[in-house]
Formats: structure tokens, C-alpha cells, sequence
């Protein structure tokens, strides 16, 4: 299987859909009033509460679709809304633009296989109105472009048929793409292939900070890319045969700005049924051939299967690793591998600057 450049990377995003506001408008203004304010005095209403909107594709709810739910928020949006979806299957796509900050997606199910929104495109499917191809952003099932995101308990997946599609040109199928900072994905699944997981900001000089706990993330490709600072702690990577039964895959592709934090795998384990010393950790994504990036990804405390690689990390591009941030710290499991020049470690004293508790700097996440 052919590989894709990154520097032939698309950042554009869908078209802004209509604000339906008025359900949520109306629901604010009640609230206020119970507490004694006039209406639209958010301020009157308590720090805790959060107004909750309902999907369910059977009816059921206040909304069939989860984007109708999202164009329901107000812009500007001052406190948390909550989404609850009900379960079933959303075949749809989802974009929350940027003034749309405070919303939390949340399945209602008893499992977070219970609530799936997917879809299937891919950077080379056309779009609709014929204005050329999506690009791999633009591929996206579901696109966060809004500060202070959640999902919790759901999945969110892109299932684009590789093996369908030969002829076309860009195969990059992104199930989740985040462009914006203090993300919270807790308890759910994103799953694909080629560049599952797309952890953007909203801007080159823009910070973007990204938590993912608790949760899994499955793909073959660079399936955990881009420039934001992330941490994945506490979750399953799973590893994924290609469409035509082959191993062999990288697991992240960072595109870290010098001076900051790109991804830190902690707490969490790699494994998946593909085939032993077939996967590398990472490989240096220096966007649109960009040299002054300083790509990251650090792998620590974390359980390796024997499908990772003896020699973990790779070059892509024309830049070598070597140039950029890649290391391990206490991994076990047979994929884990002694400290060398094609394999570094960090030391104590630098570990302590990669830890869960200050990768994010001043953010705390926390679920609410």
C-alpha cells in the first residue's frame, strides 16, 4: 500500500451549517426564570447546572441527529450543554464550529459501543457540491472546532472501504479531528485506519490541548497525528491490519511546534491481532515540509505488544527522527526494548518533566 505525504495534507474544514437556536433559547429562558431572573441572565442560574438536549434517530428525542443538536446551542454559549444521545447508529457527520464552546456529546447507553457516530469519507472523496475533494481534515466524521469539548461513552468511527476504493487518490479517512484547546475524550472508542485521530489546533500559533482517558483508539497509518499537545492516558492503542490482510503501521505522527508538548502515551497499552515487529511508535511529521517543527511523541509507563518494532521509530519525509523528540520510559511487556541509540530513554530527571500531571500545563480536566 502506497503511503500518502502529510505536506499533501488538507486543513479545511466543512461549511458552516444553520443555528437552529430557538428549542435551547427557550429552555434558558425558563431556567432562569425558575431561579428568578429575567430571561437570558445566565449569571442567575446555578454554577452546576447544564441545559441537556436529547438525540435519538428513532424520535424519541428532541433530536433526530446529533449536528441538529450541536446547531441548537446558542453562539457564545456561556456554561455547559449537554448532548445526550441515545443509542443506536448515527450515520451522519458532526462539526461543532468555534463559538460553540462548553458542549459535552455523551452516549446514554451502558457502553460505549452503544452510541456510534460514522461516516466514510476519505481525503479523496469528492464533495457534494463538486468543489473539489474533502482532504484529510476534511474527511472527518466528527470535527471539534469549539474550546472546552467532551465526549464521553460513544463511539466515533470512520469506515471508508479501502478495499472498495483503489482508484482513489487519498486514502487518509479521519474519525475524529480536534481544533481547539481543553478537549476531554473520556470513555469512548475512535476508530479507523489511515489517520484515525487527528489532534489539530485551531491555528499554528494557537495551543490546543487534548485529553484522552480511559478511551481506545484503533487505526494502522499515523493514526495519531498532528500538532496539538495530547496526552492518552490510561487507554488501549489498538493496532489494525490493513485492507489487504498486511501488518505494518505507525502509530503516531506528531507535528509538534518547537517549544511545546506534543504526544504523551502513558498508562495505557499497544497491542492489537497484527503481526510481531510490524508497527513503529511514531515517525516525524514535518507538515508541508516545514523544518522548523520539532515533532514529539513519548511512550511511557506503558504495556507493549511483540508487534511493536525492536527499532520503534522511523523516518518520514526526508527528516530523520534522530532530529526530533522521540523516547520511551518504563514500558513493559515484549515489545518493550533496552535503552539504545536507535532506541533512547529518558532519564529520571527528564521524566519528570513528561509526566500525566504537567504535560498539559496549567489545565486541569476534568469531566463535567
Amino acid at each position: 500500500m502506497s503511503e500518502h505525504p502529510r505536506a499533501a495534507r488538507h486543513r479545511g474544514g466543512t461549511g458552516a451549517r444553520a443555528v437552529v437556536a430557538l428549542p435551547l433559547a427557550l429552555a434558558t429562558a425558563a431556567a432562569a426564570l425558575a431561579y428568578g431572573a429575567a430571561p437570558g441572565t445566565a449569571a442567575a442560574l446555578p454554577a452546576a447546572a447544564a441545559t441537556t438536549l436529547t438525540v435519538a434517530g428513532d424520535g424519541t428525542g428532541q433530536y433526530r441527529t446529533v449536528q441538529a443538536a450541536v446547531d441548537a446551542v446558542p453562539a457564545d454559549n456561556p456554561s455547559r450543554v449537554l448532548i445526550s444521545v441515545k443509542p443506536g447508529t448515527y450515520r451522519e457527520t458532526v462539526r461543532v464550529p468555534p463559538d460553540k464552546p462548553h458542549v459535552t456529546v455523551q452516549g446514554s447507553g451502558g457502553s460505549r459501543k452503544d452510541t456510534v457516530i460514522v461516516f466514510n469519507n476519505a481525503a479523496g472523496t469528492p464533495r457534494p457540491d463538486g468543489s473539489g475533494t474533502h482532504g484529510t481534515s476534511g474527511s472527518a466524521t466528527f470535527t471539534v472546532q469549539a474550546d472546552d469539548f467532551q465526549a464521553r461513552n460513544l463511539t466515533i468511527s470512520n469506515d471508508f472501504d479501502e478495499r472498495a476504493h483503489q482508484s482513489l487518490a487519498g486514502h487518509q479517512a479521519v474519525a475524529l479531528r480536534t481544533a481547539a484547546d481543553k478537549v476531554l475524550l473520556d470513555g469512548v472508542v475512535v476508530e479507523g485506519d489511515q489517520d484515525t485521530l487527528l489532534l489539530d489546533t485551531a491555528a499554528k500559533e494557537r495551543l490546543g490541548r487534548v485529553k484522552v482517558t480511559d478511551s481506545q483508539v484503533v487505526g494502522n497509518v499515523d493514526f495519531i497525528f498532528g500538532r496539538a499537545t495530547a496526552l492518552i492516558d490510561r487507554s488501549v492503542i489498538t493496532l489494525k491490519k490493513r485492507w489487504d490482510g498486511s501488518s505494518g503501521g505507525y502509530v503516531t505522527a506528531p507535528s509538534t511546534a518547537a517549544g511545546r508538548n506534543g504526544i504523551l502515551i502513558a498508562g495505557s497499552t499497544v497491542n492489537g491481532d497484527v503481526s510481531d515487529r510490524t508497527f513503529h511508535l511514531g515517525r516525524p511529521w514535518h507538515a508541508g515540509g516545514e523544518a522548523s517543527l520539532d515533532p514529539q511523541t513519548t511512550v511511557r509507563d506503558t504495556t507493549l505488544s511483540a508487534a511493536v518494532r525492536t527499532t520503534p521509530w522511523t523516518d518520514m519525509s526526508g527528516f530523520s527522527w534522530k532530529d526530533d523528540r522521540f523516547a520511551e520510559y518504563r514500558n513493559t511487556g515484549p515489545g518493550a526494548g533496552a535503552a539504545s541509540s536507535d532506541r533512547p530513554h529518558l532519564t529520571d530527571a527528564r521524566a519528570t518533566a513528561q509526566a500525566v500531571g504537567t504535560w498539559l500545563g496549567d489545565w486541569t480536566p476534568a469531566a463535567s
